[in-house]
């Protein structure tokens, strides 16, 4: 079974649930190539990406956010 792509449309909506709850100015962006992945932004600084995930039925998106170590040495 083919990993399930993420559409435009979904990222549209994807987008704004993370707007409304995490940044206004949150980007969502598809990949050049069609898989099952966005690329989430703030500005030109890519955070992470979100997954799209079905199983059984049902259409669920993870987001995972990735942090450098060297992005805490000045906290």
């Amino acid at each position: 079974m083919a990993a399930p792509v993420f559409t435009r449309p979904e990222a549209a909506k994807v987008e704004g649930f993370l707007r409304t709850k995490l940044n206004p100015e949150l980007k969502v962006q598809l990949r050049q190539r069609a898989d099952e992945c966005a690329e989430i932004y703030i500005g030109a600084e890519c955070l992470g990406v979100v997954s799209k995930n079905v199983e059984e039925g049902e259409t669920s998106y993870s987001f995972e956010i990735t942090i450098l170590d060297i992005d805490l040495e000045d906290m």
